[in-house]
């Protein structure tokens, strides 16, 4: 339809250029353009004075205009039309495009229309009319609209591509079009269905879940850990569209035995005695503070060791105190001797 316009258009300019430079134009008659009148007729330039040129005005045929006069341009705006204009001004013979915005369409059936700046300094023709569209649609259930994501218009004459929300494949074809009797060109496609395998069991822990060979997506399967164990990981996974699922299983990692007994040692910020620790054991991730001597002054610098899944390695600079040396100096215990200067901390 574009095509048929750009052709009308130029064969309207170029037809008017070959008129004018031939002398030929058809003869003076009131037609389409309803114009109230026409200029002075004439056949040659010498028919109307200086000002005017004996120029083809459309259907009043050749006439006494002057080529400079302008149409009302731009044209006040309008809620369903728009106007662009196909010549370089918008004086004598130029050409003007009037289409319908979207929503809206001309009642010849066209795209655009064409309008000409007659003599008389009106556009050619009446305005063009633009009228709203029905609201012609082709139905899309509730049941769709949950499924898939639509890209597109489900208006008559316009097509929809298809997205399962979940990811899935479609089963089915991915391209629809509403037809003019408002029914879908194929039936709605499906998503395919998508399961996740059962998880791995997570050793010293339990899988809170009803036991099945596969699993829905979005279904969630909680861990938990044994009596002494710590959850390291995610507590909750999911199984989702691509079906995997959304994290590895945790592990349960076990606590850690203090390797120190007549020392103190700093654990959560505070200094303590090992045998005043439940058990005498830190849970999995904790941090243990040790004290060690300095080898040639009579203070102590502090080493930083990390429990991990039962086991918590002594410093290689801590010295175990003796069972002497725990009763009769405990004063002079590592973890109870001043704290070195930092410039004495090799």
């Amino acid at each position: 339809m574009d095509c048929v316009l750009l052709l009308l258009s130029l064969w309207a300019l170029v037809t008017t250029v070959y008129l004018q430079d031939t002398g030929s134009c058809p003869e003076r008659l009131l037609g389409e353009e309803r114009r109230r009148t026409c200029p002075r007729p004439c056949k040659t330039d010498s028919d109307c004075g200086s000002k005017r040129q004996c120029l083809c005005d459309g259907q009043c045929g050749l006439s006494c205009v002057v080529p400079g006069r302008t149409c009302p341009w731009p044209l006040p705006p309008s809620d369903s039309t728009e106007d662009r204009l196909l010549s370089p001004t918008h004086s004598f013979s130029a050409l003007l495009e009037v289409r319908c915005k979207p929503g809206f369409k001309l009642s010849t059936g066209l795209d655009a229309t064409i309008r000409r700046c007659q003599g008389d300094r009106q556009w050619s023709g009446d305005e063009p009319i633009c009228t709203a569209e029905s609201d012609s649609t082709c139905p899309l259930p509730d049941q769709v609209t949950a499924t898939f994501s639509i890209q597109g218009s489900a208006a008559v004459g316009t097509s929809i591509l298809y997205s399962c929300l979940s990811g899935a494949p479609i089963v089915g074809i991915r391209e629809n079009f509403c037809q003019d009797n408002q029914t879908w060109q194929y039936p709605h496609p499906i998503c395919e269905k998508v399961f996740c395998q059962p998880p791995k069991e997570v050793e010293k822990g339990y899988v809170v879940a009803v036991q099945k060979t596969e699993y829905e997506v979005g279904f969630d399967i909680h861990y938990l850990c044994k009596k002494s164990f710590l959850l390291d990981g995610p507590q909750k996974i999911t199984c989702l569209s691509n079906g995997s699922w959304s994290a590895s299983p945790p592990h349960c990692r076990a606590r850690c035995l203090i390797p120190a007994e007549r020392s103190r040692v700093v654990i959560g910020g505070v200094k303590r005695w090992p045998f005043d620790v439940t058990d005498a054991m830190v849970p999995h991730g904790e941090n243990v503070t040790f004290f060690c001597k300095h080898p040639r002054k009579q203070c102590s610098f502090t080493t930083l060791q990390v429990c991990f899944d039962g086991k918590l390695q002594t410093p290689a600079c801590y010295l175990e105190p003796t069972w002497l040396q725990f009763k009769l100096f405990p004063h002079r215990l590592v973890s109870e001797i001043e704290k070195c200067d930092p410039g004495d901390v090799e």
